[in-house]
C-alpha cells in the first residue's frame, strides 16, 4: 500500500481533489473538495462549510472515494475512505478553520464563509490511477532545500544574526536576509503589533514598498493569524481566493452585502504564503510573512522548522524591546584620565593602559558618529594607541577589555563579527568625561 504521508503535495490544494459518495439508495454524487487535510498516516479530514450533498451522503453511507493529484508529476491517486466522525473543535478543526477564516476575512466573508465541521475519514486503501497520464521519462522534480545541513545552517545563521544584532532594525533585517540566503525565501516581511493593527517594520525583496503597510488584527490572512496565534500555510493562494470570491458572489445575490475585501500589502500574484505568529510565552510580538510565486515552495517540514526559527526571532524582538526600555532609563557615565589611560564607569574602576585607550576610542566614535563597526587593522594604525610594531598582543587586549565589560558594565559589549572585526553594542545612554588626572 502506498504510504499516505508520501502524498503530501497532493494535499496542498493546487489541483482540487474530487470526492464521490452515495446516498442510502446508491445514488452517486461527485463534487470538488474545498479543503482536504492530511491528519496522520491513516486519516484525512475534509472541510464541511455548507449543508451539502456530500455530508448528507456520508451520514447515510460512510464509504467514499477521493481522487487527488500530484501537482508536479500529474499522477492521480484514489483514496478509499470510511467516514469516522465530525469534529467541531480541537486541533484538526482549528487548523482547517483558521485557513478558511483567513481566506474568508480577506474576501470580506468573515462570519459567512466558515467551517461547520472537520469530517474525519479513515483511509482504507490507496491506489495509483494507472493510465491517467501517458508513460513518459521521469519528470523533473522541484528540488526543495531540505536536509540536516541546510536546516542546521539556517538555524545557525538566524540565531547568529539575532544574537549579534545591535538594534531591532539589524535583527529583523538580518533574520529575513538569512532566510533568503539559506532557503531562497526572496520575499518576506515582519510586522509588529501597534494597538489593534500590525505594522510592517522590516521587509526583504520588496524594495522598501512594504514598509509601513498595515493590517488590522483579525482581518485578512495575516490579521487572522495574529488573532488566532496559529501558523497558516497556503499553497494555492489564487485558487483559494477564486473559490471564496465565487461564494461571495452567490451570497451577494441575496439581500446581504459582504464586507469590503482587504488588499494584501505584499507580493502581487503570490501563490505560496506562510504566515507565522511570533510568540513569547503566548504573547504576540509580531508576525513573520513569507511568500513566493511558486505554489510548491513550502512543504510540510517547513512548518515545524520555520516555527523554530520564528521562536528565535520572537525571543530576539522581546529581548531587544527590553534593552531599549532599559536603555531609555539608564545613563552610564564613563570617565577617562589621560595621565594613566585609566577608565572609570559610574565612579568605579574599569580598565587602564592600552585596553582603556581602545575603549575610549570606540566610545567616542560611537557618541560622535554613531559608529558600531570597528576593525583590528584601524586600531593597529592609530598612533594614539601606542601599540608596538611587533607582537602588539592586540587580540589578547581586546579579550581582556571584553571580559572586563562583561563583569563591570554588561550594557556595553564588544561583539566579534568576523576575523579581525568587532562591533560595539550599547544598551544605555552614555555620558563621556575626559580629565587630565584623577
Amino acid at each position: 500500500m502506498i504510504a499516505l504521508e508520501t502524498l503530501d503535495r497532493c494535499f496542498h490544494g493546487i489541483v482540487p481533489g474530487v470526492v464521490a459518495t452515495c446516498d442510502a439508495d446508491g445514488m452517486p454524487n461527485v463534487s470538488y473538495i474545498s479543503q482536504l487535510m492530511l491528519v496522520d498516516a491513516k486519516h484525512v479530514a475534509m472541510s464541511c462549510q455548507f449543508f451539502n450533498k456530500t455530508r448528507q451522503n456520508l451520514d447515510a453511507n460512510p464509504l467514499a472515494t477521493i481522487e487527488i493529484y500530484d501537482p508536479l508529476t500529474f499522477e492521480a491517486y484514489r483514496l478509499h475512505l470510511r467516514f469516522v466522525r465530525s469534529e467541531t473543535s480541537g486541533p484538526i478543526y482549528d487548523a482547517l478553520a483558521l485557513r478558511i477564516q483567513a481566506i474568508a476575512a480577506h474576501t470580506g466573508m468573515a462570519g459567512v464563509f466558515k467551517l461547520r465541521s472537520a469530517d474525519i475519514c479513515e483511509v482504507i486503501d490507496i491506489e495509483r490511477r494507472e493510465g491517467f497520464i501517458e508513460p513518459a521519462a521521469t519528470p523533473e522534480r522541484v528540488v526543495l532545500p531540505d536536509g540536516p545541513l541546510t536546516e542546521l545552517r539556517g538555524l545557525q545563521l538566524v540565531s547568529d544574526r539575532v544574537s549579534r544584532a545591535p538594534d531591532l532594525d539589524s535583527l529583523l533585517g538580518g533574520a529575513l536576509a538569512a532566510l533568503d540566503e539559506v532557503f531562497g525565501f526572496t520575499h518576506g516581511m515582519i510586522m509588529l503589533p501597534e494597538g489593534d493593527r500590525l505594522v510592517t517594520v522590516a521587509s526583504h525583496g520588496y524594495g522598501g514598498a512594504a514598509i509601513g503597510a498595515e493590517v488590522k488584527i483579525g482581518e485578512g490572512v495575516i490579521g487572522s493569524v495574529a488573532e488566532a496565534k496559529q501558523l497558516v500555510r497556503i499553497a494555492c493562494v489564487s485558487s483559494d481566493l477564486r473559490y471564496a470570491r465565487a461564494i461571495r458572489e452567490q451570497y451577494e445575490q441575496g439581500t446581504a452585502r459582504a464586507a469590503a475585501e482587504i488588499p494584501l500589502p505584499h507580493l502581487a500574484n503570490a501563490e505560496s504564503l506562510m504566515t507565522i505568529p511570533l510568540l513569547v510565552q503566548g504573547r504576540l510580538v509580531g508576525v513573520l510573512v513569507l511568500e513566493t510565486r511558486n505554489s510548491l515552495t513550502f512543504s510540510q517540514w517547513h512548518e515545524a522548522f520555520l516555527q523554530v526559527l520564528a521562536n528565535q526571532i520572537a525571543s530576539g524582538i522581546d529581548r531587544m524591546a527590553e534593552r531599549e526600555e532599559h536603555a531609555s532609563e539608564t545613563t552610564l557615565s564613563f570617565c577617562y584620565y589621560r595621565n594613566d589611560d585609566c577608565v572609570f564607569v559610574d565612579g568605579e574602576y574599569l580598565i587602564r593602559n592600552v585596553p582603556g585607550k581602545i575603549l575610549w576610542k570606540v566610545l567616542r566614535a560611537y557618541q560622535a558618529d554613531g559608529r558600531t563597526e570597528f576593525s583590528n587593522r584601524e586600531l593597529r594604525l592609530d598612533p594614539n594607541l601606542g601599540l608596538p610594531a611587533i607582537k602588539d598582543n592586540l587580540e589578547s587586549r581586546l579579550i581582556l577589555l571584553r571580559k572586563r565589560l562583561e563583569q563591570k558594565c554588561p550594557a556595553v559589549k564588544l561583539v566579534p563579527t568576523k576575523r579581525g572585526r568587532f562591533s560595539l553594542a550599547v544598551d544605555a545612554a552614555l555620558e563621556l568625561i575626559e580629565r587630565e588626572t584623577a
